[in-house]
């Protein structure tokens, strides 16, 4: 579905490049599936803006989610300063980032309860990138391990706020199984 005339001009309207420039310190960070964390945020972004979510502080915590918990020492304060919307979008990503002895579960299970409408679009559009870049390269327990998680804590999210998000976390787990049903 092609995006209306409206969301074209509220995408044109954001400034992301202050976040851009920020999101650029991730690019050291190597991940397990291939790539780099700097790559990983962009998809992110992308995903959203193709299911036609076009809230500034969504996007643009997207594209800076995971630096607080993939990169130690990072300045918090880096975000609040980036532009007006900052400590909005230094709010957004601490929604989505796993505290210090959280167990995985119930972060996912924070995000469900608690966590505001942008938060689970955002740890939705985050799964979906995730579960694209899991496959032959992952190891095969952790596959099995993701799917299942995904199936458990992130589906009820993504039921919340995008049906559409929803359908394609359900057919890359599908997609990811199958792939194990062939090594198995």
């Amino acid at each position: 579905m092609l995006m209306t005339e409206d969301k074209q001009n509220q995408l044109k309207k954001i400034n992301s490049a202050p976040y851009m420039a920020l999101a650029t310190m991730a690019i050291c960070l190597s991940r397990d599936v291939s790539g780099n964390q700097f790559r990983h945020m962009n998809e992110t972004y992308g995903i959203l803006i193709d299911y036609g979510h076009i809230d500034s502080v969504l996007l643009k915590a997207s594209i800076v989610h995971d630096l607080i918990e993939d990169l130690p020492g990072f300045d918090h304060d880096l975000i609040i300063t980036a532009d007006k919307e900052g400590m909005n979008v230094y709010k957004l990503v601490l929604e989505v980032t796993k505290k210090p002895n959280e167990i995985k579960a119930d972060f996912l299970k924070r995000i469900f309860n608690e966590g505001s409408r942008n938060a689970r679009l955002l740890k939705s559009a985050d799964r979906i990138a995730n579960l694209k870049d899991i496959g032959l390269m992952s190891n095969i327990d952790f596959i099995r391990n993701y799917c299942q998680e995904s199936e458990t804590y992130v589906l009820p999210i993504s039921d919340s706020v995008d049906t559409d998000m929803s359908t394609e976390i359900k057919d890359l787990i599908e997609s990811r199984r199958r792939l194990l049903y062939l090594f198995e």
